[in-house]
């Protein structure tokens, strides 16, 4: 499908506009503190025109036999913002309680971030870091996403294809 560039895209967010639009798939989680599973999931990146995407994203677990629903998941939502040369902030709130700063670069359809802060509420598992890996691979959005929590290192925690959903 393709993509194309909106008029009053911000120039400082060129280097992540392929993310813009809705994408949709499914990923697989693991880490030592859980249980295998599987999740679908949706990111939505919208703009105004200023140099920042609106983040939203909605994942469920999913019954790896039928891909049926299982239960809601995870909730974020946040800001990326955008500074000369690809250079990225990314501020994200997550239904949990926690929130986070992350900062990367942004260039030839990949976003590399890693957390700089995290703050959790009283009722918020332990977290204190992250690494996400964004690509443009064949038209598709790919991402991995490392964590570091509950005690463990950083480590692999979700991975994920998703698709672009058309307008």
């Amino acid at each position: 499908m393709a993509f194309e560039l909106p008029e009053n895209l911000h120039p400082d967010a060129g280097p992540c506009a392929w993310m813009l639009g809705t994408w949709q798939g499914n990923g697989h989680g693991d880490y030592p503190t859980i249980d295998k599973f599987e999740f679908g999931q949706e990111l939505i990146f919208t703009h105004d025109g200023r140099p920042f995407f609106h983040y939203f994203a909605r994942s469920w677990i999913i019954d790896p036999e039928t891909g049926e629903k299982v239960r809601d998941a995870a909730l974020e939502t946040g800001f990326l913002r955008f500074r000369p040369e690809g250079e990225v902030e990314w501020v994200m709130t997550h239904s949990s309680g926690i929130v986070e700063i992350w900062y990367g670069k942004a260039e030839g359809g990949k976003l590399d971030v890693v957390t700089d802060a995290v703050a959790r509420t009283e009722t918020a598992k332990e977290y204190t870091a992250g690494k996400r890996l964004y690509g443009n691979v064949e038209g598709d959005l790919l991402y991995a996403y490392d964590m570091a929590a509950m005690g463990q290192a950083l480590q692999p925690h979700l991975w994920a294809r998703l698709k672009r959903v058309p307008k």
